[in-house]
């Protein structure tokens, strides 16, 4: 992952997306995290790799959290 984040949560835009994304496919992954404002940046990628990849949009951190530990949410109620 790579990023940043406002003390508040919120997920700001990060450069060198499609850079991030092909090394990311090389290396085997499929899944790929990215913030929302970034959305526009798969307009760069080539469309096999739009297709055969999985992108998920976040605006805040939980959402990134959620995304990476699924049921995170229920999880946490548990432990409260």
């Amino acid at each position: 992952m790579t990023g940043e984040m406002t003390l508040t949560g919120l997920v700001l835009p990060i450069g060198g997306v499609k850079e991030k994304v092909l090394a990311a496919r090389r290396a085997g992954i499929k899944r790929i995290v990215l913030p929302y404002g970034n959305k526009k940046d798969l307009r760069d990628l080539p469309d096999p790799v739009r297709q055969e990849m999985e992108f998920i949009f976040a605006e805040r951190i939980d959402q990134v959290l959620e995304a990476l530990i699924p049921k995170l949410t229920e999880r946490l109620r548990l432990i409260a």
